[in-house]
């Protein structure tokens, strides 16, 4: 698929217009395309955005784009960021403007999606079995001699499965798969010794229809984990390659993936391919971390490398929930209008962080507010008598885990430090 058919469906996102799909957005703005009310340039405050509304910041999401583009070079990195995160195509063609390989994945959906919007080199971090899938997967690859797709092979018979679907499909292009190596007992998927790696690979080389194109895991997965378990599973998987390389089970690649990197753990994975030996082809040394283009202000903020590398900058939570006091029962309780609905709470309960006065006073710090719960449609603070929280105030809240944030809001407003509203994200999940 040409790059201009991607830019293309993204002008297309902006021709969109603006309707009951979309949560947040000013009621008067309804019939107008995405692009005219990005146009207005309205405020976020005063603009007419309704509760509960969640914004992107455009500097500290720019910040992180950077940041990462800047890591990954300093390291001699290529860089595939897992697309589930945000599941934006307009995040994906920036990521890929500052300097990405490609887009990593994790079920044909997000594939389809990724191709509608010109993605051209696709990681799916999973073994794909599914004929129909395979079937399209075959179609894309025999009719784009540019599209390039990776995914993991962790089972003989998922080999099998695959060769005799993309067989029955008439691929013309074999299909490039790498043996994903588990990161230990008990993890998630993946083969669980260097012998069944082995016995993988022999399968992969017996399917006319597939080409092993390296090796790959997932360390955020290894039981227990801390830095020196990290790295030695980092090193198994390094020599799983080198010994896969020896064997000549790469003759005739013109590179050898070797892919890892989670958001937690990239620092481990920068260390322990910077180690990787000359192999008989070059390596295409592949992260996939996803969560740091918007951050956040719980479970990444608490587990990002850049705590332990501060030389090396910090990446800065880019969500913001606005949601409003709609209930004050009690001088320690209040209720605002954003529940489960619109808020990430699987691995943190949202964290109250500014107050915007209904009467028009300045922002301040949500000091003494605390939530505790969520409801469908509404949060649980406790208020402290220092909260000094009225029916009609905005609350701005954290959130923990972009993954499960950005799921919630199909077209998010991306807003500067003034509240000026420049852009809107659409999300596909």
């Amino acid at each position: 698929m040409a790059l201009d058919t991607g830019t293309e469906a993204l002008a297309r996102l902006a021709e969109e217009h603006v309707d009951h799909r979309f949560k947040g957005l000013p009621p008067d703005a309804a019939g107008l395309t995405v692009a005219e009310l990005a146009a207005q340039r309205r405020n976020l405050f005063t603009g007419g955005f309704t509760t509960p509304v969640l914004a992107l910041s455009a500097e500290r999401l720019e910040h992180n784009l950077k940041l990462m583009e800047t890591y990954a070079a300093r390291h001699g990195l290529a860089f595939a960021p897992h697309g589930k995160t945000s599941m934006a195509p307009q995040l994906f063609h920036r990521q890929i403007e500052h300097g990405a390989w490609g887009i990593t994945l994790a079920v044909p959906h997000q594939v389809w999606v990724a191709r509608a919007f010109g993605i051209g080199r696709i990681f799916l971090a999973n073994e794909l079995v599914d004929a129909s899938a395979l079937r399209r997967i075959a179609a894309e690859l025999d009719a784009d001699p540019d599209f390039r797709f990776v995914c993991y092979v962790d089972s003989v018979r998922g080999v099998r499965l695959m060769d005799a679907a993309l067989a029955d499909a008439g691929a013309s292009r074999p299909l490039d798969v790498v043996v994903e190596l588990a990161a230990g007992e008990g993890a998630r998927t993946g083969v669980r010794t260097e012998a069944e790696c082995a016995a993988v690979a022999d399968a992969v080389a017996a399917a006319p229809t597939l080409r092993l194109a390296g090796v790959a895991g997932y360390e955020g997965e290894v039981p227990d984990a801390g830095p020196e378990k990290v790295h030695a599973w980092l090193r198994r998987l390094v020599a799983l390659a080198v010994d896969f390389d020896k064997a000549g089970r790469f003759a005739g690649l013109d590179e050898i993936v070797l892919s890892a990197g989670g958001s937690a753990w990239f620092d481990a994975v920068a260390d322990v391919f910077a180690e990787v030996p000359d192999l008989s082809l070059p390596v295409l040394k592949l992260l996939r971390s996803g969560a740091y283009v918007s951050h956040d202000d719980g479970h990444y903020r608490e587990l990002t490398p850049f705590n332990r590398v501060p030389a090396e900058g910090a990446l800065e939570p880019a969500f913001r929930l606005w949601t409003q006091v709609v209930s004050r029962p009690a001088p320690e309780q209040a209720f605002t209008n954003a529940g489960k609905r619109d808020a990430a709470y699987d691995l943190h309960l949202p964290f109250a962080q500014v107050v915007r006065p209904a009467s028009g006073g300045p922002e301040r710090e949500a000091d003494g507010v605390t939530v505790t719960g969520l409801s469908d449609q509404h949060a649980w603070l406790r208020t402290a008598p220092e909260a000094d929280l009225e029916v009609g105030d905005w609350v701005g809240l954290g959130l923990s885990h972009p993954c499960t944030s950005f799921d919630k809001w199909q077209l998010i407003p991306v807003a500067e430090a003034d509240g000026t509203v420049v852009d809107y994200i659409r999300t596909f999940f």
